[in-house]
């Protein structure tokens, strides 16, 4: 598959740039902070997002409403997310606006002023946020499970935090906040762009060069494993929902890639071992699927369904099953290479989103000190032997998998 070619720059001030150059008529810029909910102060529970969601309202220069309509005004977009441990910024713009996307990038980086009145409207806005996540079963168990799967760590809590604590935060909490994560060295630029990517070298110098702020210091504290725990609580559903989740290693692991391949294998769709015994088989669930989320330093590898309360015990054992089977023994040769294959398949169909994979390349150089790219990866797939997979499969034993039902 052809890729687009890139270029890893490093600014006068030490912040490092991914720049690509494409044949399209889009240009898309973006900003990797790495500082997520987990870096929140104590008692500052949803202070990332908040920050994410008030970056926009207003700078030394431009009033929130002129922040806003920057980029709608010529047909793009500027938003961003927050996650467990990085925050994205981004902008989408029609050929030719690549320098109004960065300097409004590094306006609001530089110069947010987090107005006291803005503030208070806004924590209006997340609160109706977080009501919205509290309507959804589904992601009430995941933020229940995440507060004791990662319990004792600041991984335990939401995103959004709580409607007390961001009714409790204020002005002098977003900008210390950003002044400590949002700096040079916790930063990584992209940009993919029609223009040459000498040009937007010289734009993100030239808007981000005057950006001096001292870097964080990079300690994570030990993320403890907790004791294994299963639990059943009442809610008012129609439908059953249990996550099945194990603490395992991060993403700089280099045993990562088997992860996936072993989660893709389980649940990764309709034709996966999972999905096959639970809904084609018995039509006990509409959807089941495993998860291998990864952070730098841990990770959980999750199976999460859906099924009547009833059908819950028999759809357990059924997973147990399934994952009794994968430490039993190594994956045939033939088995394996076609796993193999389809798992490619999927990561070459989500690189063919330029714009992804740009970001993505961005987040790499942010976690691993440097891009990789596609081929990087399809190597280190490829060359994973059976024997290999096996021995990660063994850290799949039922008995550690810790479980939150919701009925």
């Amino acid at each position: 598959m052809e890729q687009t070619p890139f270029e890893l720059y490093t600014l006068s001030n030490g912040m490092h740039l991914v720049a690509g150059r494409s044949d399209g008529l889009v240009s898309y810029c973006g900003i990797y902070i790495k500082a997520g909910s987990r870096n929140e102060p104590e008692g500052k529970e949803g202070l990332a997002h908040f920050v994410e969601h008030t970056i926009f309202k207003g700078t030394d220069r431009r009033r929130g409403w002129q922040v806003a309509s920057r980029m709608e005004d010529i047909g793009g977009e500027l938003n961003a997310f927050t996650t467990k441990d990085h925050t994205m910024l981004y902008t989408k713009a029609p050929k030719g606006y690549d320098a109004r996307a960065i300097e409004l990038l590094s306006d609001i980086i530089l110069n947010s002023r987090f107005p006291e009145q803005e503030l208070e409207k806004e924590k209006d806005v997340v609160v109706e946020e977080i009501k919205s996540y509290l309507d959804s079963p589904v992601e009430v168990m995941y933020d229940e499970f995440d507060e004791m799967i990662f319990k004792g760590s600041g991984l335990a809590h939401p995103i959004l935090g709580s409607p007390e604590s961001v009714h409790a935060l204020t002005s002098a909490d977003c900008r210390g906040f950003l002044e400590r994560f949002y700096t040079p060295g916790n930063m990584v630029a992209y940009c993919l762009s029609p223009e040459p990517v000498e040009k937007t070298r010289r734009l993100f110098e030239k808007y981000f060069g005057p950006l001096h702020r001292e870097d964080p210091r990079q300690e994570k504290p030990e993320v403890p494993v907790p004791e294994r725990f299963d639990i059943e609580q009442e809610a008012e559903n129609h439908q059953a929902n249990c996550i099945l989740g194990v603490r395992t290693f991060g993403r700089t692991d280099p045993r990562r890639h088997r992860l996936y391949l072993l989660a893709h294998y389980l649940g990764g769709g309709f034709n996966s071992r999972l999905s096959r015994e639970l809904r084609d088989k018995r039509g006990l669930v509409y959807s089941v699927y495993s998860s291998a989320d990864l952070l730098e330093d841990t990770g959980v590898f999750a199976i999460t369904f859906g099924c009547a309360p009833e059908s819950v015990a028999k759809c357990r054992k059924l997973i147990r099953r399934e994952l009794d089977k994968l430490r039993e023994k190594p994956f045939p040769e033939r088995t394996l290479e076609a796993l193999k294959r389809q798992y490619m398949g999927q990561v070459i169909m989500g690189s063919d989103r330029r714009p992804s994979r740009i970001s993505s390349l961005a987040g790499a150089l942010a976690v691993h000190g440097r891009p990789i790219d596609i081929p990087e990866i399809e190597s280190a797939v490829m060359s994973i032997t059976a024997e290999e997979l096996y021995e990660t499969a063994l850290t799949l034993d039922y008995d550690r998998f810790s479980a939150l039902t919701l009925s």
